[in-house]
């Protein structure tokens, strides 16, 4: 009898012993599955039951939460929505997140291990914080200048402050309210669809993710390009180019939109927008000297981020002359986000530096204690600090005397660039219309700020004229709030 005992015990044990091996197994090699499986709801649960955490603009949340009293409690909600979605993105209980809302998530939702002195005790307790916030570098005089002077045309605005490389301004237009895909349901679904289906796009991020050519305005680093190359020794002198210009080992005729461009010096090629003097100094400069001054533009790089992650723009590596050409005045292949422009804009205004451009100044716990600061950060030089100076000069003329008076501002010194971007199949789509800019007080200050506008549908009636009508107006604006901010 005692035997039987014996053994059964012996049993026992053993299924103990298995027991306790399957629960290890589920615990600790099977729980990355477990809690990855769309079945498993707790995540999600955990992950709605708090509040989430703030992004603020001048120190003011134009984000919060509600209190849905579903299984998944707390849903996002937004103020003034569409004149923040490019810089928020969306939070969406059903779609996931995107832009600061994807890049800051950590820290909004609380499991980022900043945000507790403790974090191990969180890791026992099985809690969590509460979200910290993400402090934007916007203003929210300017994003509503910006917002305002699109006026629902497809467009986008970017502006930096050039000497930090803060974006104080990120427009898209037309946008959307973030607040509809915030819930789970028929209704939330519903709005994902409307929204994706809608020939505007207003979910796409104009300013950040879509690349434009960018016309004329790339005429700025052809003529810094030049400069730095000493292809250009004298912006005032000659450069015996023909109009229209024929381009190398082609029979094709590059016109001008304007007259008075036949050998035009550079100077005044930049102040009335001459594509012929412009591609024959890119051509000039070669392949190699274009593509490096793009690089250090910012162009050509995919490793952008303000966190969210910004499209690359493009200036193609392996051209021929004549393509080289057309590149050179912003067609053929060269592709620009607006934040781009901006950056182009900013690197003249200081000095030839460029600053790396951020969105985020910090982030801090729920009741403000930091947990990070943003540090500004060098991109390199675009060009040497004795063409910034030259280049600053020529874009002050553009708006002073030249294509780009719709931006001029009184007591201020603001330097431009007008730029009208053909598109479509023969060059058939209404053209692209852009503005780039800076702008300081009188007074020998720093520059305050740098823009740059593009205006989808503007309607041109001679080349660079419509980025004068349609993009210089907006680009004042966003200026005259920069320079009225204290």
């Amino acid at each position: 009898m005692i035997r039987y005992i014996r053994w059964c015990a012996y049993f026992c044990a053993l299924l103990l012993v298995a027991l306790l091996v399957n629960v290890g197994r589920v615990q600790v090699w099977e729980a990355a599955g477990y809690g990855a499986n769309p079945a498993n709801k707790r995540p999600a649960i955990e992950r709605y039951a708090e509040p989430r955490g703030d992004i603020t603009v001048d120190g003011r949340p134009v984000t919060g939460s509600r209190d849905s009293r579903q299984l998944l409690r707390y849903e996002r909600t937004y103020k003034n929505g569409p004149l923040y979605a490019p810089v928020t993105g969306f939070a969406s209980q059903t779609y996931g997140t995107s832009f600061l809302e994807r890049a800051e998530d950590p820290v909004l939702s609380g499991t980022a291990p900043g945000l507790s002195a403790f974090p191990l005790w969180y890791e026992l307790s099985r809690g969590r914080p509460g979200g910290g916030n993400a402090a934007t570098t916007i203003r929210a005089t300017m994003q509503q200048a910006a917002y305002t002077g699109l006026a629902g045309k497809r467009g986008a605005v970017a502006a930096v402050e050039p000497a930090t490389g803060r974006i104080l301004a990120l427009v898209s237009s037309p946008s959307y309210d973030p607040a509809v895909l915030s819930g789970t349901g028929p209704k939330v679904k519903g709005a994902w669809e409307e929204l994706n289906a809608d020939p505007a796009k207003p979910m796409l991020n104009r300013a950040l993710r879509e690349t434009y050519p960018p016309g004329s305005t790339f005429k700025i680093v052809t003529a810094a390009a030049a400069l730095d190359a000493g292809v250009v020794t004298d912006v005032d002198a000659p450069t015996q180019t023909p109009d229209p210009y024929p381009l190398p080992g082609t029979s094709t005729l590059l016109p001008n939109a304007g007259t008075g461009c036949v050998d035009a010096s550079m100077a005044d090629a930049v102040q009335w927008s001459c594509n012929t003097v412009m591609a024959k100094i890119g051509v000039q400069v070669g392949l190699r000297g274009m593509t490096g001054a793009a690089r250090r533009f910012g162009f050509n790089d995919s490793g952008l981020r303000v966190p969210a992650w910004v499209s690359r723009s493009n200036f193609d590596t392996d051209m021929s002359p004549d393509q080289l050409a057309l590149s050179s005045i912003g067609q053929f292949n060269t592709k620009a986000t607006p934040l781009q422009m901006a950056m182009v804009a900013a690197a003249v205004a200081n000095g030839g530096e460029l600053k790396a451009p951020y969105l985020v100044d910090r982030t801090t716990q729920d009741d403000g204690d930091p947990v990070r600061r943003t540090d500004q950060r060098s991109l390199g030089r675009a060009m040497t600090p004795l063409t910034a100076m030259r280049m600053q000069e020529l874009m002050v003329k553009v708006v002073e005397n030249g294509t780009g008076r719709n931006a001029a501002i009184p007591g201020a010194v603001v330097g431009g660039k007008t730029g009208t971007a053909q598109h479509g199949v023969g060059n058939a789509g209404t053209p692209y219309a852009w503005f780039i800019s800076w702008a300081k007080p009188e007074g020998g200050r720093p520059p305050a700020v740098a823009v740059a506008v593009v205006v989808e549908d503007a309607s041109a009636v001679r080349g660079d004229i419509s980025g004068n009508g349609a993009a210089a107006p907006i680009a004042r604006a966003v200026m005259e709030a920069a320079l009225s901010t204290p």
